[in-house]
C-alpha cells in the first residue's frame, strides 16, 4: 500500500506547483462576488455530483471477504477495489455484514456501495493505517492515513445506506511522546469529483470526513456521529466547490469546520477553501461550534453560503468565525440565511480574530499577519433562549471587519449584539425579547441601524505579530 501514499518529495513538488499557480495575495484585494450569485458553479462545476454508470460491478464476497465481524477482511476488500480499477472503474458492492478492515485505498472511477446492514469496522491496530504526509490542524505532518482514503484520484464515491465505524482506541491527538497524527475515518488528498451519499458514520476523538486540496465535493444525506474532543464531523481543508446538503451531524467537536492552513506554511502554499454551500442540515454539538470557520485560515476562506439549517445544540456557538494574528490571508464573503438556533450554551454567532487556536511557531509577521475579514451577511435568523445573539468584540482594531449585515432576526435571547471594530455595519429588523440591558452594544463601529446603541469599553487591543527571528522554509 505504501506505493500509493503521499511521499514527502511528491508533497513538496505539489506545494511548489501550487505556489506557482496562485496569484500574489495583493492581487486578491478586490472584493469577490458574493456566494449565491454563483454558488458552486464556479469554473464549470454545476454543484451536482458526477453521474456514473458502472462499467462493472464487483461484490467483495466474491473476492473472499467474510463480513463475520471477526476476520480481517482488508486484503479481500482492497483486492476487489484494485480489480475494479483494472477494468477501468466501476462499483464495488459491500453486502450486509460486519467487515473488519484496516486502511482501504479508493482508486479513480471507483464508487464503493455499502448496502443495507453493511458495516465497515476499523481495526484497533495502528499498524493497519500506513504513515504518510497528512494535514493536521493546518500543517502537513507525518501521520496515519484514514480508514478509507484516496490520494490523487478522480471521480470517486462512497454511497449508502451502510455504515462506517472507526475503532475507538485509535482516537486522540498527536503528543510529544506519540507525534504521529491519528487516523481519520474518511480522507481524500488532491482528489477531484467526490461523491458521498446516504451512509452513516461513527467515530471517537478524531475527524470523520477530511478532504484536503480537493475540488468538486458533493456530500448529501449523511448521518455523522462522533464523541469526545477532536471528534469533528466534516473538515473541509484547502478545498473548493463543495456542497454539503441534508446531513444530520452530532459530534464531540465542530460539526463542520472550514480550514485552509496555518501560519507561514499555510500562507506560503495559499490553498484557499472557497465556494462552499451548506444547506438543509441539522447540527448538534457537545463541545464546540456547529459550524466553525477557522481557526486555520492562512490559505484564505471565502464564498461560503449557509442556508436552511437547524442548530439544535452547541457547547459554544452555532457559527464561530475564528483565527489569530500570525495567520494572515482572509475570511470573506460569508452569507447565512434562513437558520434556526436553539439550546446554544454560548450563543448564535461569535467572532474571535484575536487569539483563537495556538500561537504558530512560524508566523506571518506584522499587520500582514492579521487576517482580513469582510463581507458577512446574516438574514432571516430565528433563535430560542440564546445566551447571546452576537459576540463580535474579538475583532482586531488594526484590521476591522469590513461589511457586516444582520437583518430580520427574531426570537429570545439573554443578551443582544456586541460589536467592536466594524465598518459598514447594517442592523435592521432585529426583533428579539427576553434580554437584559441594551440590544446593541458597540465600540468603534460605523454603519446603519446603530441609533440608540450603547457604547461599550474598547476590548484589549491585539498586538501586531513581530517579525520572526528566522524565515519559515519547507524542507
Amino acid at each position: 500500500m505504501t506505493s500509493h501514499l503521499f511521499e514527502r518529495r511528491s508533497f513538496l513538488k505539489k506545494a511548489g506547483q501550487s505556489l506557482l499557480a496562485v496569484p500574489a495575495l495583493s492581487a486578491m484585494g478586490a472584493v469577490a462576488e458574493l456566494p449565491g450569485k454563483h454558488g458552486g458553479k464556479a469554473q464549470g462545476w454545476d454543484g451536482k455530483p458526477f453521474a456514473y454508470t458502472p462499467k462493472i460491478t464487483l461484490n467483495v464476497r466474491d473476492y473472499g471477504a467474510t463480513g463475520d465481524g471477526k476476520t480481517n477482511d482488508r486484503v479481500a476488500l482492497q483486492e476487489t477495489i484494485d480489480r475494479c480499477a483494472v477494468f477501468g472503474g466501476g462499483e464495488v458492492v459491500v453486502p450486509a455484514g460486519n467487515y473488519v478492515t484496516g486502511a482501504l485505498a479508493l482508486r479513480s472511477d471507483i464508487v464503493l456501495r455499502l448496502e443495507k446492514d453493511a458495516t465497515l469496522l476499523g481495526t484497533p491496530d495502528f499498524d493497519d493505517y500506513p504513515v504518510t504526509q497528512v494535514r493536521w490542524e493546518g500543517r502537513w505532518i507525518q501521520g496515519h492515513i484514514a480508514l478509507i482514503y484516496a490520494i490523487d484520484a478522480n471521480r470517486i464515491g462512497i454511497v449508502g445506506p451502510g455504515k462506517i465505524v472507526g475503532n475507538p482506541v485509535l482516537g486522540g491527538r498527536p503528543r510529544k511522546e506519540t507525534p504521529l497524527r491519528h487516523p481519520a475515518l474518511i480522507e481524500f488528498i488532491e482528489c477531484k469529483d467526490i461523491r458521498l451519499e446516504d451512509f452513516s458514520t461513527s467515530n471517537h476523538l478524531m475527524w470523520s470526513i477530511h478532504p484536503t486540496n480537493c475540488e468538486n465535493i458533493f456530500i448529501k444525506g449523511l448521518t455523522i456521529r462522533s464523541t469526545g474532543g477532536n471528534g469533528d464531523g466534516i473538515d473541509i481543508d484547502s478545498s473548493k466547490h463543495v456542497v454539503i446538503d441534508g446531513c444530520d451531524i452530532a459530534t464531540g467537536d465542530d460539526c463542520i469546520s472550514l480550514k485552509s492552513g496555518r501560519g507561514a506554511e499555510g500562507y506560503t502554499l495559499l490553498r484557499t477553501t472557497e465556494d462552499v454551500v451548506i444547506r438543509n442540515c441539522t447540527f448538534a454539538d457537545s463541545i464546540f461550534a456547529c459550524i466553525g470557520i477557522g481557526s486555520e485560515t492562512s490559505g484564505g476562506i471565502r464564498d461560503v453560503r449557509i442556508e436552511h439549517c437547524k442548530f439544535t445544540r452547541a457547547k459554544t456557538f452555532a457559527i464561530y468565525i475564528k483565527s489569530r494574528p500570525g495567520r494572515g490571508a482572509f475570511i470573506e464573503n460569508i452569507v447565512a440565511d434562513d437558520l434556526d438556533a436553539s439550546d446554544m450554551t454560548g450563543g448564535f454567532l461569535r467572532f474571535n480574530i484575536l487569539n483563537s487556536g495556538i500561537r504558530d511557531e512560524f508566523q506571518v509577521p506584522g499587520d500582514e499577519g492579521i487576517p482580513t475579514i469582510r463581507n458577512f451577511r446574516f438574514s432571516n435568523i430565528r433563535v430560542k433562549e440564546c445566551p447571546i445573539l452576537v459576540e463580535g468584540t474579538g475583532i482586531h482594531p488594526h484590521k476591522p471587519l469590513e461589511g457586516f449585515s444582520f437583518v430580520n432576526v427574531t426570537g429570545t435571547c439573554d443578551k443582544g449584539i456586541y460589536l467592536a471594530n466594524v465598518k459598514d455595519a447594517v442592523i435592521r429588523n432585529v426583533d428579539v425579547t427576553g434580554f437584559a440591558g441594551p440590544l446593541l452594544n458597540i465600540s468603534n463601529v460605523t454603519g446603519r441601524g446603530l441609533a440608540g446603541a450603547t457604547t461599550i469599553a474598547s476590548p484589549a487591543e491585539g498586538e501586531p505579530v513581530p517579525t520572526p527571528e528566522q524565515p519559515y522554509r519547507l524542507h
